[in-house]
């Protein structure tokens, strides 16, 4: 099943030398030119001096591991529960209901982290106060629980402002919607670090003080950090990768997503992919969205025929699309609709996929044991986006799965490689 067909990526534009032997931050392979810069910048708050930021190393790519945990959906079916119990807008979605846009993007929904896996490591304050977040292209704000969340969240990290010395006030109230739920709280400043301890920024973020129960409860990460364009961020806050750029001690300005390994900030690592990156330009101005040729089975062309658009999305799980065109796709590969909204084939079916297709659309990490029965979930799921954001499909982790994905924003683009 071809879902994109990039024109291949120019072979002219040239990639970083990577030094065999380079001393990076975590021993990584480096390109051969380092950019430094010495930073050190005094920040206050009513006229007291609270604090110096120490200068970042010397290291013009920061890695950032990605860990794998056990998804919100794994976690409630452990405990035995119908996750459309929990999840009622599960069954809402097969029907073509969606939230309506906010800030011009397509709405965020609450079950898209419902099987998020892959999660990293920030700290923010001084001293560090550590969090596992989801690195996020769909949306631009971070948020984290706050001290003065409720209870409910004792299992997560909180932050707590009083125990940061280099913390400011800020106040202002914030709040972003997701789908059927939203996260409130206000906003704060302190050093946020994204890479274990080498890339220290002021950074304004959310404390989030009033969560949905479902699913955050169940989550086995804290909060989320944007990677999204400025333009994506509420309150027109700077996005933290912003921040980092403004620093100018990345080698290039793009991030590269490889699962289930790293975050690479400022280049690509040649050790987990193979060939040529191919490079799709973003067709909307400031969001990580593309333009797709078309989606097929074998030789036949299903949808998209005259195009159309795909956001690439690492805080999604699933290859989301118009809920029609997803219902046509899954009789064509002989899938069933569960009734939690999913779809499903039988454990050894997904050999037997029609000649032809260019992406496996049922792998073992996504296999699980229902009432005692060992099926495979098809990492698709039906969604309409109403307009101006839609329609609109959405390629998440198990596309992404597939592919070293690079976000290029000097550039504008994004490419794919084949993943190692």
């Amino acid at each position: 099943m071809a879902l994109v067909h990039p024109p291949r990526g120019s072979g002219n534009s040239p990639g970083p030398c990577w030094q065999p032997h380079g001393a990076g931050c975590r021993g990584e392979l480096l390109p051969s030119r380092a950019t430094r810069l010495d930073l050190l910048e005094r920040w206050g708050g009513n006229g007291r001096d609270v604090g110096v930021l120490p200068a970042p190393q010397p290291c013009p790519c920061r890695r950032i591991a990605l860990r794998r945990m056990p998804s919100i959906r794994q976690t409630l079916q452990d405990m035995g529960v119908k996750v459309s119990d929990v999840f009622p807008e599960l069954r809402q979605s097969r029907r073509g209901s969606a939230a309506g846009p906010r800030n011009g993007t397509a709405p965020t929904l609450l079950t898209n982290y419902l099987d998020t896996q892959y999660f990293g490591e920030i700290s923010i304050g001084t001293p560090a106060q550590t969090f596992k977040v989801v690195f996020d292209t769909g949306s631009a704000n971070l948020w984290v629980p706050s001290y003065k969340c409720s209870p409910l969240y004792i299992s997560h990290s909180r932050y707590d402002s009083s125990k940061s010395r280099t913390y400011i006030a800020n106040g202002t109230g914030f709040a972003i919607r997701y789908g059927t739920g939203s996260v409130k709280g206000f906003l704060s400043q302190d050093i946020v670090m994204v890479s274990v301890s080498d890339i220290p920024i002021i950074q304004v973020f959310a404390e989030a003080t009033v969560l949905p129960a479902f699913p955050f409860i169940f989550a086995r990460f804290d909060g989320v950090l944007g990677m999204g364009y400025p333009s994506q961020a509420i309150d027109g806050i700077t996005p933290v990768f912003d921040r980092i750029l403004s620093q100018q001690i990345l080698k290039e300005d793009v991030f590269s997503v490889y699962y289930s390994r790293w975050v690479l900030w400022g280049g690509s690592d040649p050790a987990y992919y193979t060939g040529d990156f191919h490079y799709l330009n973003v067709s909307k101005s400031g969001y990580w969205q593309i333009s797709m040729k078309g989606v097929s089975v074998g030789a036949e062309m299903l949808f998209c025929k005259d195009g159309c658009s795909a956001a690439v999305d690492t805080g999604a799980s699933y290859i989301t699309g118009p809920a029609g065109p997803i219902s046509v796709l899954m009789k064509a590969i002989g899938a069933a609709e569960m009734a939690e909204g999913g779809y499903v084939v039988d454990s050894g079916d997904h050999r037997d996929l029609p000649p032809g297709t260019s992406i496996t659309v049922c792998v073992s990490s996504l296999q699980q044991s229902q009432y005692g029965e060992d099926i495979c979930v098809v990492a698709f799921s039906g969604l309409d986006i109403p307009p101006p954001a839609g329609p609109l499909w959405i390629l998440g982790a198990s596309f992404i799965g597939h592919y070293y994905t690079k976000f290029d924003r000097r550039n504008n683009r994004i490419g794919f490689a084949t993943a190692r």
